[in-house]
Parts: C-alpha cells; sequence; structure tokens
C-alpha cells in the first residue's frame, strides 16, 4: 500500500514528461521544416508584433503605475479627517466604507481609461506612429522642431493645408469659367439663331407686301373701275 502512491507519482511523472516529450518534438519539427523550407524565415513573430505586445505591455504597466499613485493619495488617514465625527463614531464601518470607496474609484477610472484607448484607437495611432519613424529614418533631411513661437509653428502646419484648398478652389473657379464661357457662347449663338429668324421672318413680309401690292396693280390695269361704271 505505501508503494501505490509512489507508483503513482512515478507514472504521473513519466506520463508527463512523455506528453512534454510529445509537445516539444512538434515545435522542433516545425522548426527544422521553417528552416529546411526557407532558411531566412523565422517561424518566431515578427519582431514589429513582438515590439508591439511589449508596447502596450508597457503603456498598461505605466497606466497601473499611475493608477496606483492616484489612489494612494486617496488614503485611508484623508478619508477619515474629511469624515472625523463619523471616524470617530465607528471606525470600523469608516474602513469598511473606505474599501468600498477605493474599490469603486480604481474600477471607474480602469473602465474609463479602457474605453479611451478603444474610443482612441491607441493601438491603430502607435502603429502610424511607428510608420511615421520608419518613415522619419528614410528622410536623410532634419526633423521638425518648435520655433518656440507658436503662431509660427501654427501657420507652418496650417498653412500647407490652405494652399491645398487654394489650389483646390482655383481648379473649381478655371472649370466654372469654362462653363460660364461656354454658356455664354451658346446663349451668343442663340441670339444669333433668333436675330437671323428675325431677318427671314422680315424679309418674307417684305416679300409678300410687295406681291400683294404687284398683285393690286395687275388687278387694277387688267379690271378698270369705270368698265363696270353704268
Amino acid at each position: 500500500m505505501e508503494e501505490g502512491p509512489a507508483a503513482t507519482q512515478t507514472e504521473t511523472t513519466g506520463n508527463a514528461d512523455s506528453g512534454v516529450s510529445a509537445e516539444s518534438q512538434p515545435n522542433e519539427a516545425t522548426g527544422k521544416v521553417c528552416s529546411q523550407t526557407n532558411p531566412e524565415l523565422d517561424c518566431n513573430p515578427p519582431k514589429e508584433a513582438a515590439a508591439r505586445i511589449n508596447r502596450m505591455k508597457l503603456f498598461d504597466k505605466v497606466i497601473q503605475k499611475s493608477l496606483e499613485k492616484f489612489i494612494n493619495h486617496a488614503s485611508f488617514n484623508r478619508f477619515a479627517h474629511s469624515f472625523c465625527p463619523l471616524h470617530k463614531k465607528d471606525p470600523q464601518r469608516m474602513e469598511s466604507i473606505h474599501k468600498q470607496f477605493i474599490e469603486e474609484l480604481r474600477r471607474s477610472i480602469q473602465d474609463d481609461i479602457s474605453r479611451l484607448i478603444e474610443e482612441g484607437w491607441l493601438e491603430v495611432k502607435l502603429n502610424e506612429l511607428d510608420k511615421l519613424e520608419r518613415a522619419a529614418k528614410n528622410n536623410p533631411g532634419p526633423a521638425w522642431r518648435p520655433s518656440g513661437v507658436p503662431e509660427q509653428d501654427f501657420c507652418s502646419y496650417l498653412m500647407p493645408y490652405y494652399q491645398k484648398q487654394e489650389a483646390y478652389m482655383r481648379l473649381e473657379l478655371k472649370k466654372i469659367k469654362a462653363e460660364n464661357a461656354a454658356l455664354a457662347q451658346k446663349a451668343q449663338d442663340g441670339r444669333e439663331n433668333i436675330a437671323q429668324t428675325e431677318n427671314r421672318i422680315s424679309a418674307a413680309v417684305d416679300e409678300w407686301k410687295a406681291s400683294v401690292t404687284e398683285f393690286e396693280r395687275l388687278a387694277s390695269s387688267l379690271c378698270p373701275a369705270n368698265v363696270f361704271d353704268v
């Protein structure tokens, strides 16, 4: 009976060792396959992904440390000093209230920080910052530095935007002027067509009047008025 637990422990240890070796064998085989298929390909996670994970861990560590410093300012002594009559009346109850207050304050701050991280797309912005850093490395020119005059720095930031807007407005103005010129040409062509139509109508009316006059003259010459006098 005494050897049973020892034997069971030995078997368990052996099974655990075999499980570890079984788990390690596929990993070793995978590493060998990766190295054989492409020696330059590393099966480990990319360095950028590892850097992002470490950066988020560091950010979380800094946030937690700052939170702890903030929580330490709300110590029980300060809390009890603010509610001195209640503390003198029931110190244990005051300690319980302070504990609940600290837990609620910590949870509320942590929720607000998580919401800000999510709504502000912190990880995405940090990735964009990495892209800017890589682009800055490829740029041999000096990096931008504030001049110390807020007005100049603000103007230097807004000037490219306003220049783009000015170029866009100039292009739109050019298009509008071209459209207005085309419309003015169409209106001029319409006026000319109307004038030509009026001239043709006037000429036709003049011809009709001349033909009527000529007809009346011929009619009067062929049929004098005194012929019908009795």
